[in-house]
């Protein structure tokens, strides 16, 4: 398929609908994430992540339950890059070899080079980059009203 990717319709609500063309009215909607079940496999600093992002998330109507494998590629590839950087700071950049005439990058910096590209398609797919954020325009959520509103 040529041209862009397509981008979710709640993207594309959130923006104000730029392109003005009709919304998918046949378009799927799934249930939104439940935020308090946190996948019990991801590491310390992934699970933090997830517990950070998945409120945010859920509030502009941008995740759902579909997303959920996702989001936690993009909180793993983020524990990655944190554990890579965390290694580079206690060895350095770069490693002399054993012989110690010939300086080596360390291989964390290629992890965390890595896992940084994997973080950025993620970042972009959910609309979490500056450039991708400067064309979302939220709407606060409605305040829920009394049941006794108007009865007064």
């Amino acid at each position: 398929m040529r041209g862009r990717k397509p981008q979710p319709t709640a993207l594309r609500v959130l923006r104000g609908n730029p392109g003005r063309r009709p919304l998918p009215p046949d378009e799927p909607v799934a249930p939104a994430l439940d935020g308090d079940a946190v996948p019990d496999f991801l590491a310390d600093d992934a699970r933090a992540e997830w517990v950070r992002l998945v409120p945010l998330l859920t509030s502009c109507g941008v995740l759902t339950e579909t997303d959920r494998s996702a989001l936690v590629a993009y909180c793993t590839s983020y524990g990655q890059w944190k554990e890579a950087c965390a290694q580079i700071r206690r060895f350095g950049m770069v490693l002399k070899t054993k012989d110690g005439r010939l300086p080596v990058t360390s291989p964390y910096v290629k992890i965390a080079h890595n896992a940084l590209l994997q973080m950025r398609a993620f970042l972009v797919e959910f609309g979490m980059t500056p450039s991708s954020r400067v064309r979302v325009h939220a709407k606060p959520p409605a305040k829920p009203q009394s049941k006794w509103a108007d009865a007064l």
